[in-house]
């Protein structure tokens, strides 16, 4: 018999930016497993579904019960934040399907941070661009500041994980790696609990940017070197001749 797993990219939470074929994955489903404060963010339209969390830092344990609940005939959906290919989920149940050849795994895309955020402050991500974590606890910080020596090819930036309690310089010691290579005066912006509640748009230079204070519910964006701030809103330039 064959188990099926839906890994679904939820978006940022809010059901006007999840896709219908998330809203049809989860509707299908019998059980939906995720990180509680995102099935939070599902308010009560799947409430007639079996819901199943484990804490931040137990995603292991996480897919673990995908599979357990999936191996009892269940149709299952984990859900991601954004995209769960994207800093999500999607790669490390693949990897651990190795030992649950009966279940299979369908990934359903979401608008990822990089993106949602983006839209509202403007068009930072309009040429080439990159995405970076700042988050250590599985990458090591020396890997990370090779990733951001490496952005000195004039790409936009988009930054996820700017910040923590016990990461709390993480970002000023990233624009100071970024600051011997860019201009202080770098056009930047940064977006705080992007389509929720409490939504924060700013927008500065990465001088400025350097002495922020953010969340880990923040976005950041520093653009290149054709990047402007108009009327309010970050652009990066394509380079079209006007």
């Amino acid at each position: 018999m064959s188990s099926k797993i839906y890994i679904v990219g939820m978006g940022p939470g809010t059901g006007d930016m999840m896709t219908p074929q998330a809203d049809h994955a989860l509707c299908g489903s019998d059980v939906i497993v995720g990180y509680p404060v995102y099935l939070k963010l599902l308010g009560g339209k799947y409430r007639e579904k079996e819901f199943l969390s484990t804490p931040m830092k137990q995603e292991v344990r996480r897919c673990e019960m995908c599979f357990e609940e999936a191996e009892k005939g269940k149709t299952v959906a984990m859900v991601c934040s954004g995209d769960a290919g994207v800093y999500g989920m999607a790669s490390l149940l693949y990897e651990m399907s190795e030992a649950h050849p009966g279940c299979e795994l369908e990934v359903i895309p979401g608008i990822t941070a990089a993106n949602s955020g983006a839209a509202r402050l403007g068009a930072p991500l309009n040429h080439d661009f990159c995405v970076i974590s700042l988050s250590d606890l599985l990458t090591p910080w020396e890997q990370i500041e090779k990733r951001l020596i490496a952005a000195q090819g004039d790409f936009a930036i988009a930054i996820y994980n700017p910040s923590s309690h016990k990461r709390a310089d993480y970002l000023k010691r990233a624009c100071n790696i970024l600051l011997l290579h860019m201009e202080e005066t770098r056009a930047c912006g940064y977006v705080e609990n992007i389509g929720r509640e409490g939504e924060k748009i700013s927008v500065c230079t990465l001088k400025e940017l350097r002495e922020r204070e953010v969340n880990m519910f923040t976005t950041v964006y520093i653009g290149n070197s054709q990047s402007q701030i108009m009327d309010g809103k970050l652009v990066t330039k394509r380079g079209y001749r006007l």
